[in-house]
């Protein structure tokens, strides 16, 4: 079968490689249908996140299910499901207690060995582990394009914002309009905040980010700190979500909050940075951070996503084939893409 695999930093190839087989009876094979290029995936791409070269790469995937093991019972061949991005055994301690994403024994899909060995969903097939626990039925009418963003993206963006206790009538800032930060200013809307305030530097991001009822503020030629301060009566936001990872967004998120407030940190972050904890800590911030616990949030998510209280269809910019992902890569790292689905 053909997959996208990395090879070296700035360099992705199609190539065949063997077709996934069950090994496990909570195994699921997955025949996939669409699968998107996300930000973390720039990460490897870029060589921040060490892989072995010939890995299979990607993390986001909505398919048929093709085969299960014997002891799969919520979902079952020819069901068209979608995947969340990391495995969980749904035994351990953390995820007795619902922190599935630190599962003892978690895997994450394309993210090489360090991460569980998990071959990755750029892909025409792909592995499925614990699937009872990691697949979902796809909602009856819903897109491939939209249920994608439920197993990662907007997963993330929903986790920032609902893992923060952020209260209806709230005042928020998102730094980075990306697709996270800009599911973050949905999730943010629905959850009742009163106000948004979307901070970035490229123009057609700050107009969606707008459209969502978000106040859009460029980074550079607006003024962030002066626009908060008017906005929260000089306070300061309840809730900041850097959804950058870079230490001077992080510093910024720092100084835009109020005392008392919460910095949710998920932008990722692969290497030190300083954080001035003279700040943190005399305005006794709550900080979080870390990747988002999606396998706890997909059924709210998927449930709002159907609603239409979430959509991530906007964010979708580019259709393109699974044998055009080298191009789709250095699209997407030229910021010239939103969002792409490939589809094998």
């Amino acid at each position: 079968m053909r997959a996208v695999t990395f090879q070296a930093p700035h360099e992705v190839r199609v190539q065949d490689v063997p077709e996934p087989e069950l090994l496990d009876a909570g195994d699921a094979i997955v025949r996939i249908e669409a699968t998107g290029v996300c930000g973390s995936d720039l990460h490897i791409y870029h060589g921040r996140v060490k892989i072995e070269p010939g890995f299979t790469i990607g993390h986001e995937y909505v398919g048929t299910v093709l085969a299960v093991g014997d002891d799969v019972h919520h979902v079952q061949s020819g069901d068209r499901v979608l995947g969340c991005f990391q495995t969980a055994c749904g035994r351990c301690w953390f995820c007795r207690r619902g922190w599935f994403h630190k599962c003892d024994h978690s895997r994450t899909f394309g993210h090489g060995a360090v991460l569980g060995d998990l071959q990755g969903t750029q892909a025409e097939q792909a592995l499925v582990p614990n699937a009872d626990l990691v697949l979902r039925k796809v909602p009856a009418g819903m897109s491939d394009e939209v249920a994608l963003f439920a197993g990662d993206v907007m997963g993330t963006g929903y986790h920032a914002i609902a893992d923060s206790g952020l209260r209806a009538g709230d005042v928020a800032a998102v730094l980075g309009l990306g697709p996270v930060g800009l599911c973050a200013v949905q999730a943010a809307r629905a959850h009742g905040a009163a106000r948004v305030v979307a901070i970035d530097t490229v123009p057609e991001r700050l107009a969606m980010a707008e459209s969502f009822g978000a106040l859009a503020v460029h980074l550079s030629e607006g003024d962030p700190r002066a626009v908060v301060r008017e906005a929260t009566e000089g306070r300061g936001v309840d809730l900041c979500v850097d959804a950058v990872g870079h230490p001077e967004a992080l510093d910024l998120a720092v100084r835009l909050t109020r005392k008392c407030g919460t910095v949710q940190a998920v932008g990722v972050y692969a290497e030190r940075c300083e954080l001035h904890m003279g700040l943190v800590w005399i305005k006794a911030l709550r900080l979080c951070s870390g990747h988002a616990n999606v396998l706890a949030h997909v059924d709210p998510v998927l449930a709002m996503m159907s609603a239409g209280l979430l959509d991530p269809t906007p964010l979708v910019t580019h259709h393109m084939g699974l044998e055009e992902a080298p191009e789709a890569y250095a699209m997407y790292d030229r910021r010239e893409a939103m969002k792409i689905v490939l589809q094998p």
